[in-house]
């Protein structure tokens, strides 16, 4: 089983659409309720689906990007105009994190964590 994407609700789709853009990924589908992106660094996808209910999206899961360039991307997407919760900071569980919100309010993570991610000193036994 591998992860194919995730979607996320979009109060305004144009001004999501320009959010996830500017954060790097690229847009590959569009319509009137409906968006997909290509996450540039593999395989799997990232969507937007037009919804009327703003009651669910700050409370819902959150959405974790990984970037090995943490500290210069958010640096860059700061000047771009993008706002940030909190600036990257390093976490007791080994990565190192900075959070934002999209248009819509859901919790997105930009995170630097490497084989931490996968592989910390307390990772179960196989």
């Amino acid at each position: 089983m591998r992860l194919n994407q995730v979607t996320v609700p979009a109060l305004d789709l144009d001004r999501s659409i320009a959010f996830y853009q500017t954060l790097g990924l690229k847009l590959i589908v569009k319509n009137t309720h409906y968006a997909r992106f290509e996450v540039r660094d593999g395989s799997a996808t990232f969507s937007l689906h037009l919804t009327n209910d703003a009651s669910g999206a700050a409370n819902g899961p959150h959405v974790y990007f990984e970037c090995d360039d943490l500290d210069a991307r958010v640096a860059n997407l700061k000047a771009k105009g993008i706002g940030f919760d909190s600036d990257p900071q390093d976490q007791c569980w080994l990565w190192r994190e900075a959070w934002l919100s999209d248009p819509a309010g859901v919790k997105l993570c930009l995170y630097h964590a490497g084989e931490m991610r996968r592989f910390p000193p307390w990772r179960l036994a196989d």
